[in-house]
């Protein structure tokens, strides 16, 4: 008998999420991945392995990676860490170090990014953008300690200051941002 049949409340493998589906990580169902659980997931995790001064979740950085992107960019933007909603945050570091992990990180984004229209890998901006906020993140929300992380002085800080927000604010940001740049997108990729 394996492990995943004997474990109470374990169903293959898969996760029970907000909207009360049950999400596959194996055979991700397109059908599967709501909004709201995205929404809902994002919000409720912390940046870097939560060692920030205060929460700071993954919905708000999605929220400022999709504004400071090319419009054109702008869902891939708040889309770009859609799959750790139901991933986790698995910060860098140790990702490199499961490539088991990589392979289902892969899987999941792939069947996001067909589920909501979007091209894999994310277009440049995106990236730099996510180096931009890394960057301000260090100086916002992080201990001085250790002065800047190596090879980050090539990414500009944004001017202003990154305010956490709760998660429920989060949440709600993430999904008004998703109702304002969804329908674009779906008319720029022809799917409206």
């Amino acid at each position: 008998m394996s492990e995943q049949s004997t474990k109470p409340g374990v169903i293959g493998a898969t996760i029970l999420t907000s909207t009360g589906r049950y999400f596959d990580f194996e055979r991700p169902d397109l059908s599967d991945i709501q909004t709201g659980d995205i929404a809902t997931g994002l919000s409720n995790i912390c940046r870097f392995g939560g060692q920030t001064a205060a929460f700071y979740s993954v919905a708000q950085h999605c929220v400022l990676a999709s504004h400071i992107v090319p419009p054109a960019d702008a869902f891939a933007a708040l889309m770009h860490d859609a799959a750790e909603a139901y991933l986790g945050d698995v910060t860098s570091p140790l990702k490199r170090l499961l490539p088991d992990y990589r392979v289902i990180e892969s899987r999941v984004e792939a069947a996001i990014a067909t589920r909501f229209g979007l091209t894999l890998p994310w277009p440049e901006s995106v990236k730099m953008a996510d180096l931009r906020l890394l960057r301000t993140e260090r100086r916002d929300l992080m201990s001085g300690a250790g002065g800047e992380w190596p090879g980050m002085e090539h990414y500009e800080c944004l001017p202003e200051e990154i305010w956490p927000m709760l998660p429920a604010d989060a949440a709600a940001l993430w999904t008004a941002r998703f109702n304002e740049i969804a329908p674009l997108h779906a008319v720029r990729a022809g799917r409206a």
